[in-house]
């Protein structure tokens, strides 16, 4: 009565694939944003000023095959092609007027010891009004996997001292602490990192609130994006961003700084 079924091509099979991810992704990012950080305290925001210099700062997710020997600032090459360069390129657009100098120094592999060790050179020098900084992964990832003895009462306390050494310096920059995040069942992120790695989490913003920094929730960022599309989208490996997933980032860092 009905004849015979067809199978369904190749075209109409990709035509729906697209149109279900078409679906999913109808919430948008700075929606996806706005939920994740509504339920949290409000994040002190942060004035973007004329002549501002501002600086990124943390590991790999920051670093994003960026051109270490660029020193230029508002360089595409020397800003890599993360979050950081995504923030960099809506600012600079933003505020044009205002004449901003943007810095990324993240080196891939980084914990906060090894920030400390390079400070002078990639911080001091620089001399940032809004320092940003996104430190913590491999202090338990390194840690986790069996190539570093640190714990959480040493990420802590380097932390610490990092922060103390650079407002001894500029006691009146303006800071900015990204949450260290990684996203369950991605490759490298399993079970096995929880619960451990969510006190890093906490630590971060422990230390965010005790020196009255601007805090950036990433975790709940990507655990609502993760709601409406599958976390492999946000994430190569659990932790390193894909290009939609430095967008997240971006439009949950610009939130904090205007």
């Amino acid at each position: 009565m009905f004849g015979k079924i067809k199978p369904m091509d190749k075209s109409r099979r990709t035509f729906i694939g697209h149109s279900l991810m078409g679906a999913a992704l109808a919430v948008s990012i700075p929606s996806i944003v706005s939920a994740a950080t509504k339920r949290g305290a409000a994040a002190a925001k942060i004035k973007i000023e004329p002549n501002d210099v501002i600086l990124f700062q943390g590991d790999s997710i920051t670093d994003a095959g960026r051109d270490k020997e660029n020193q230029a600032p508002n360089n595409n090459r020397a800003l890599g092609n993360g979050y950081a360069f995504l923030a960099a390129a809506d600012l600079l657009h933003q505020h044009a007027a205002k004449q901003l100098s943007i810095f990324n120094k993240g080196i891939s592999g980084n914990k906060v010891h090894q920030l400390d060790e390079r400070w002078d050179e990639d911080c001091i020098r620089i001399k940032p009004n809004i320092l940003s900084i996104l430190i913590g992964v491999n202090d338990y990832w390194h840690m986790f996997n069996g190539k570093y003895d640190g714990t959480i009462q040493v990420y802590r306390d380097d932390y610490r001292k990092l922060l103390d050494r650079t407002l001894t310096a500029f006691p009146h920059v303006k800071l900015v602490i990204g949450e260290p995040f990684a996203v369950n069942n991605v490759k490298a992120v399993t079970d096995a990192w929880f619960p451990a790695f969510d006190e890093y989490r906490h630590t971060a913003l422990e230390i965010a609130n005790e020196y009255k920094a601007a805090f950036i929730p990433y975790q709940r960022v990507f655990n609502e994006a993760s709601k409406h599309v599958s976390p492999a989208y946000w994430t190569t490996d659990g932790v390193h961003t894909t290009l939609a997933g430095a967008k997240l980032m971006a439009e949950a860092w610009l939130r904090v700084v205007k």
